[in-house]
């Protein structure tokens, strides 16, 4: 299926792009279009090619349902209820329960961008015409996104296999009316009311689309592109808080050398020394280590910065690549294929229904934790960095703990504690989920991923890094501006008054330290940060 992005008139007054569903293929999905959906609220369209796809692939369905040999997913139960060959009369029904009995999930409502990043990339896979659902069935999905409903689903349910069971079924109880969700106030309330309110007709499932709806990998792929986006943000400005540390910490900037990081040629590794050096550019403190204490190194935390950073950019890397290559993806079971015959992509002539093991989540829950790990490392070292930021025996100058009365006052003492507490919660949640397996179904589903808890604990991680990089900001700029009679670089001092004109208090007697740390990290989860410095340097690698 080809995607893309195009902007209407009436879209640009509402600030909402459109994304149209294009041709039948499964590839050509961007991450682009997820995030529009899911955090843009962009519209969806669905192109006449995707409709034709969505009926083709329908009139393959039909014409098994009518032959007297059971088929998988449209003529028997499910899972290890397979062998069960299901009549003509209660195959609506068995569609219907499959989504009533599958959406079991419990605990805390997850947030709306996941919801419908879920939704969409189903709808993505619904119209490459592998799934042989009707296309008012994918309709649906798209007018239930375009109105602003968000169905209700629970943190917990999903075992990554048969894909994101769970959460897709409480998406699909929301289609068929039933049960509970949001609508574009945020008020929770019942889905057939919000329908009625939309002009949306509740689906009636037929053969095989209640399956279909159920069975992808999409929240967790959702979630993974999702956190993709929020670490391209946060590696750049982790390169910028390493460099302010290495300056308030009168560290040299030799070891950001080109040619020491060619001869050992990992990209991500270049390209952090490489924004360290920029914002190092014009500085007047680097350099001084040899000063009043004199040292031959900085320590790892400082030396070892792009390293570390750059690990983590090469991890970005390979799963942005496993990423693409699940947006390329139609995952179903049982899937749709065309027939050898016949002019179109699925003639009505031929094509068949064949089980398959692609919903399976491994892919997508391997990088989910390898993710987790990097994003551990880097908030370890930055931490790291902060500590000796605070310790006067090693900070070469700076009052313990860059208090204004040390004694009196305690300075950022406790701002390293909960920087501290956020470290060790990340290390938590970087053991592995996908190393776990629970069998269920009578042991037919035998192995799973954990690629949904994978996904969920990796939102958590993210959101802690930008806390960590957040009290390292706040820690290296008040430490640069206590360093009198040195000059910051251009882009450090650009950094410092964007902070303070953003409520990121400075230097000074004690004070409530929680507003001054809420506005730093505000400042770094925004990007504030990152256009504070590249006004200086240029676009950062």
């Amino acid at each position: 299926m080809d995607m893309h992005t195009v902007v209407n008139g009436e879209d640009v007054k509402r600030g909402l792009e459109r994304v149209v569903v294009g041709d039948g293929r499964a590839s050509g999905v961007t991450a682009s279009d997820v995030l529009a959906v899911a955090r843009g609220g962009a519209r969806i369209e669905l192109s006449g090619e995707a409709l034709t796809a969505l009926a083709a692939s329908r009139r393959i369905v039909d014409a098994l349902a009518a032959e007297p040999d059971p088929v998988y997913g449209v003529s028997t139960g499910f899972g290890a209820l397979a062998t069960r060959h299901i009549g003509p009369e209660l195959r609506a029904r068995l569609q219907r329960n499959i989504v009533r009995s599958h959406a079991a999930g419990m605990g805390p409502h997850v947030e709306r961008e996941v919801v419908r990043a879920l939704m969409f990339l189903r709808l993505k896979t619904l119209c490459s015409g592998h799934t042989g659902v009707r296309p008012e069935v994918a309709q649906a999905i798209a007018d239930v996104l375009n109105a602003g409903i968000t169905p209700v689903v629970h943190e917990y349910g999903s075992l990554g296999c048969s894909g994101d069971l769970a959460p897709l079924s409480h998406c699909a109880l929301t289609l068929m009316g039933e049960g509970e969700a949001e609508g574009p106030d945020g008020t929770l309330r019942p889905a057939g009311d919000l329908l009625a309110e939309h002009g949306i007709r509740p689906v009636e499932l037929r053969e095989k689309e209640g399956l279909a709806l159920l069975n992808g990998t999409d929240g967790m792929l959702g979630m993974l592109i999702m956190a993709l986006a929020d670490l391209d943000t946060l590696y750049r400005s982790a390169d910028v808080t390493a460099a302010m540390s290495l300056e308030a910490l009168l560290g040299t900037d030799k070891v950001l050398a080109p040619e020491l990081h060619a001869i050992r040629p990992h990209p991500g590794q270049a390209a952090s020394a490489a924004n360290m050096l920029a914002v190092l550019a014009g500085s007047g403190m680097t350099g001084h280590h040899q000063d009043d204490a004199p040292r031959v190194q900085d320590a790892y935390s400082v030396r070892c910065a792009p390293q570390v950073a750059g690990a983590g950019r090469d991890t970005i890397a390979h799963a942005r690549l496993v990423a693409e290559r699940e947006l390329a993806a139609a995952i179903d079971n049982p899937v749709v294929l065309p027939g050898d015959t016949g002019s179109g992509a699925f003639g009505s002539e031929g094509g068949r229904v064949e089980s398959n093991g692609n919903f399976h989540g491994a892919p997508v829950a391997y990088v989910l934790d390898f993710l987790a790990i990097a994003v551990a490392d880097l908030g370890s070292i930055a931490e790291r960095r902060t500590d000796r930021l605070l310790d006067k025996n090693r900070s070469h100058g700076l009052p313990p703990f860059l208090a204004d009365d040390p004694g009196v006052d305690s300075g950022l003492m406790i701002a390293q504690y909960t920087q501290a507490a956020l470290v060790s919660e990340l290390k938590r949640l970087a053991v592995p989920a996908s190393a776990d397996s629970i069998p269920s179904s009578a042991m037919q589903e035998d192995h799973v991923s954990m690629g949904w808890s994978a996904a969920r604990k990796l939102r958590t991680s993210v959101d802690n890094l930008t806390r960590v990089l957040a009290v390292e900001l706040y820690t290296a700029a008040r430490a640069v501006e206590l360093r009198e009679g040195l000059t910051p670089a251009p882009a450090t001092r650009a950094v410092v008054e964007a902070a303070r004109q953003a409520g990121v208090g400075g230097p000074g007697p004690d004070r409530h330290l929680a507003p001054d740390l809420a506005a730093a990290e505000a400042f770094v989860r925004d990007g504030r940060l990152l256009t504070a410095v590249e006004k200086i340097t240029g676009p950062l690698r």
